[in-house]
């Protein structure tokens, strides 16, 4: 039996206030909303009694959350002839839940009644964002890029297939989710922050999931939007920027002494692709490039479906490559690695050196040719994805940084 020595303040004082800050923003909402009858002191009583039922047993809490379940429903009831619905009545039902799970998980109830006390604050934002701002094909594009990442991908084997286990289904859908959310990503930046901008936000942050998969979502755009150019180009070198900033944790994790070896070039690498993406953003200033309008496509699942299967005859012939290679041929394999995954490659030539196998001078060289193969995928990537005049430019880009980091290791 419950006693005064193990009273459970903490869990008491969250589900006090859970109901404090529900209660509080339909108090507020009382007076311009009559269709609203539990305010302050209902909603905080309400998560009270689940708190204390629960505390007191199961049966009781069940008996409690019935019990306001029916008065919700009475409330309902009393105004249904108000042209309102049901959040108020099923936010009262909610604070009972919550509170019987703060005494339970205090930390876990506070922070879903945080949320729904958003939820509820950004109501007239919420209505206008699902009627006005998104549209139907938006909305398509999206379910088509969850069915994608939610249904398909875990449908597919996440292991080895065919000759010498050289593909992964699993592996190959992912680049597919991943150009589809990246172009979904760059459409949004674009409707929100403008052509100038928007590409360029979304380019470094879709870097650190995959630069590859930047390159061919902002050649698509490309195509989409010709005028779009100095900004796509900018935003894929921002977005290979990102991409070897993450030399750096993985070398750290596995080899930090390298780190000491190659920072010079990975740093002459990084300022070639900083200024590569000034230029775009110079340039960029000079387009008078429209926002793509809510009607328009976020992404083409069809180049998706391109871009994923060239990333898998890559990974193919590096694979049987590598097994024809032999067993001592890890550096070649990692080159090859390095056309479709270039940080798998970092991981093996931070392995080699920390082992032994190679030493500074070696890793170093190392390094300048992973940076080589992956601009020459990425480079293919670009023409395949947004035409020859975006395909050139990012190849010599991307050319460009390698050819620095070739720079420090000859004189460095």
């Amino acid at each position: 039996m419950p006693t005064t020595d193990n009273l459970p303040l903490l869990s008491l004082t969250t589900a006090l206030g859970i109901g404090l800050l529900i209660g509080l923003l339909y108090e507020r909402r009382k007076e311009h909303d009559p269709a609203i009858a539990a305010g302050l002191r209902t909603h905080t009583l309400a998560s009270l009694v689940g708190a204390i039922s629960l505390w007191l047993g199961m049966p009781v809490f069940i008996v409690a959350l019935v019990a306001t379940g029916a008065f919700a429903a009475l409330s309902y009831q009393r105004t249904s002839s108000i042209d309102s619905g049901i959040t108020s009545e099923f936010a009262l039902l909610c604070c009972c839940l919550l509170g019987g799970l703060a005494m339970r998980m205090p930390g876990a109830a506070g922070a879903l009644a945080v949320l729904v006390a958003i939820l509820i604050y950004a109501k007239p934002k919420l209505h206008r964002f699902s009627r006005e701002l998104v549209s139907d094909r938006e909305i398509a594009d999206g379910l088509v890029l969850l069915a994608g990442a939610l249904i398909v991908l875990p449908l597919l084997p996440d292991e080895p297939i065919g000759p010498y286990g050289a593909l992964n289904l699993a592996t190959v859908w992912k680049l597919v989710v991943l150009v589809m959310a990246i172009g979904a990503l760059g459409h949004v930046a674009l409707r929100l922050i403008g052509s100038r901008w928007g590409l360029l936000v979304s380019g470094f942050f879709a870097g650190y999931v995959s630069s590859t998969a930047a390159t061919a979502g902002f050649g698509q755009r490309v195509k989409e939007q010709p005028a779009l150019m100095p900004s796509a180009i900018g935003a894929t070198m921002l977005a290979n920027l990102a991409s070897v900033s993450l030399f750096v944790p993985i070398l750290i994790a596995i080899a930090p002494a390298l780190l000491r070896d190659v920072g010079l070039e990975l740093l002459a690498a990084g300022a070639v692709l900083v200024a590569g993406a000034l230029f775009g953003i110079r340039r960029g200033d000079k387009v008078d490039a429209p926002p793509p309008t809510a009607d328009a496509r976020m992404f083409r699942i069809g180049q998706a479906l391109g871009f994923a299967a060239i990333i898998a005859g890559v990974l193919f012939v590096s694979h049987i490559a590598a097994q024809w290679l032999g067993p001592n041929a890890a550096l070649a394999a990692a080159f090859l690695t390095a056309l479709a995954e270039l940080h798998a490659a970092v991981a093996t030539v931070g392995t080699l050196f920390r082992d032994g196998t190679i030493d500074a001078r070696h890793a170093q060289w190392a390094v300048v040719g992973l940076l080589a193969a992956s601009s020459a995928a990425k480079s293919v990537v670009a023409f395949v994805s947004g035409g020859p005049a975006f395909g050139v430019r990012v190849a010599l880009g991307l050319s460009a940084m390698t050819l620095a980091a070739a720079a420090v290791a000859i004189f460095g």
